[in-house]
């Protein structure tokens, strides 16, 4: 078994799975702890400022800091401060992570004159936002999207997720986004640097195939699918890129990587 050096964990699904936490999670993460290998939570979840995330995990019981977590709106507006001035004016479909970490690059959020749409899950979306966005990318704006995930996993099942504001605001104006969080290689490139191991030594821990799975292949980075989420073992057999690792869930991964 080939000994990673660094994590990047999924959490809905991998680690809980609405308010619930997965049995095993917070055995793994006490393993990763007391032998001093580093990780980050990596979500593609745009909606909360990594503090919070970092408070739901510890009333949860499991110990976490905001240092350790890496949102895909951190990394958008991360992105976003790549190949944009501070001072741009942004116009954002989204909640308060996103908005929190555009205006601490200094971005400038607006509703006119925008130069770039930034769309991220947003539970109030609506025909008004749909329109504003809309109306800036027919006059030249650029579309970044957090992340495409078609559908997120609650307690009560699936839920829409930020992809299907993406492909309403992509189809109301006609342009097509740049997309940020897993499975593409931006998140991943920007994650790494902030974890600080090498691809070859990074182990990808997730429960979809699509965002999580797929991360690793496009970065060339090893991926354990964990079966305590989205996607299943027979899902797995046929994807296109099948996961380095498969394990029913890190309680069983904690015992392969310990014996």
């Amino acid at each position: 078994m080939k000994n990673y050096r660094g994590y990047l964990l999924d959490l809905d699904g991998t680690i809980y799975r609405g308010r619930e936490v997965i049995p095993g999670a917070a055995a793994f993460l006490a393993h990763l702890r007391e032998t001093g290998v580093p990780y980050l939570f990596l979500t593609n979840n745009s909606s909360a400022p990594p503090e919070q995330v970092a408070a739901r995990l510890q009333t949860m019981g499991i110990p976490a800091e905001a240092e350790e977590v890496y949102t895909s709106a951190m990394a958008t507006a991360q992105y976003l401060a790549q190949v944009a001035p501070a001072g741009t004016p942004v116009y954002v479909i989204g909640e308060e992570g996103v908005r929190a970490e555009l205006t601490k690059q200094g971005f400038v959020l607006t509703e006119k004159a925008a130069r770039y749409v930034i769309v991220g899950i947003d539970r109030t979306f609506d025909y008004e936002k749909l329109t504003i966005a809309a109306r800036a990318l027919r006059e030249g704006a650029t579309l970044i999207a957090t992340n495409r995930d078609a559908a997120l996993p609650s307690e009560h099942g699936l839920t829409p997720g930020n992809g299907s504001l993406v492909a309403a605001v992509s189809v109301a104006s006609g342009k097509e986004p740049i997309v940020i969080g897993k499975p593409e290689t931006i998140i991943m490139r920007l994650a790494l640097d902030r974890l600080g191991t090498a691809v070859a030594e990074t182990l990808i821990v997730g429960d979809n195939l699509y965002t999580d799975i797929d991360a690793g292949a496009k970065s060339g980075i090893d991926s354990l699918l964990v079966l305590t989420g989205f996607s299943s073992k027979e899902d797995a057999a046929v994807h296109p890129q099948p996961p380095t690792h498969i394990a029913r869930d890190l309680t069983e991964w904690l015992r392969v990587t310990t014996s």
